[in-house]
């Protein structure tokens, strides 16, 4: 379907107000999103309970945010991993979007704040991710939480670590995990898909962009080929938390999610895909203001809360 005007709209004012990626350095660009979230918090979601701390990484403390829906304790716990190509964004930029969830899905949330290239290159941001998942596995009940009732997500770059997560849990034995959001996920760095074609231009996030970003994450081309970049390469998706896959009609990385979706299911893994027709990439971000978002927003809701037993 055509974009409507409200979207087309939207796309305009964030190609205007966000900062184009190779337009400045990777941490130059990082403290202008940083500076953004912040001027732009206003009215937060309110949540019971919220706390920044640190927990022990590979390669030291990955700060992390710690949202609580109730005082309940035994509640189900979704890792999360935010977007920003490896290279931007933070606790700071998805904090709307990790209230909502809490609220959302009665659980708690952990956001973690990964190492980001290109300072830290390919996998930093994997092991990081896997360390923290572990992390809260093993943590569980310190945060009220409940150990058997894990999941893991992100959006875009936070959808690749998703994927590269679930596949370091299976091939390490553990941590268990129950499921798996990925929201517009990048999973193939290796190939040019018809979508990043197609979408490459004129939809907020360019196929010129996702190049730059890919470009500043990883060592060399060999990492292209690498599952934990390029998780639609690996040669078997068999035992994998089952998956919920949301893409967008206008997206450049629309196809190799889909095709991750696909072959989950062909893998006898219990996966849906949900493309939204007239979305872009990041269009999860506006709910209340897109009639996309907010459907989406509510099916991640749903789709948790069936995972989890609530």
């Amino acid at each position: 379907m055509p974009l409507e005007p409200r979207t087309r709209q939207m796309i305009d004012v964030l190609e205007k107000i966000l900062p184009r990626p190779g337009a400045a350095s990777g941490p130059e660009l990082r403290a202008r999103m940083h500076e953004l979230a912040v001027s732009a918090g206003g009215d937060k979601e309110p949540v019971h309970a919220v706390e920044d701390r640190t927990i022990p990484g590979p390669a030291g403390e990955i700060p992390v945010r710690i949202y609580r829906p109730s005082a309940a304790t035994g509640l189900p716990v979704l890792v999360y991993f935010h977007g920003g190509g490896w290279v931007i964004c933070d606790l700071e930029t998805h904090d709307p979007t990790c209230r909502a969830i809490s609220n959302g899905a009665d659980c708690v949330v952990v956001s973690v704040d990964y190492r980001l290239a290109p300072e830290h290159k390919f996998p930093a941001a994997a092991d990081d991710a896997y360390a923290a998942t572990a992390w809260v596995a093993q943590h569980a009940q310190e945060l009220g939480a409940d150990a058997s009732r894990v999941a893991i997500g992100g959006d875009s770059a936070g959808g690749n670590l998703t994927a590269a997560v679930a596949l370091m849990a299976r091939e390490r034995a553990g941590p268990p995990l129950a499921f798996q959001v990925l929201i517009y996920p990048v999973l193939d760095l290796a190939s040019e898909s018809a979508s990043r074609k197609e979408n490459g231009e004129g939809y907020f996030l360019t196929t010129a962009g996702m190049t730059w970003y890919e470009e500043q994450y990883l060592r060399d081309d060999a990492d292209r080929k690498n599952v934990l970049a390029s998780p639609l390469l690996a040669g078997d998706l068999a035992g994998l938390p089952p998956a919920l896959v949301v893409t967008a009609e206008y997206d450049p990385l629309r196809d190799e999610g889909e095709a991750y979706g696909r072959r989950l299911t062909e893998a006898g893994v219990p996966a849906t895909v949900s493309r939204y027709d007239g979305m872009f990439h990041g269009f999860l971000a506006f709910a209340g203001a897109l009639d996309g978002a907010t459907r989406a927003q509510a099916e991640v809701f749903a789709a948790l809360r069936t995972a989890f037993g609530t």
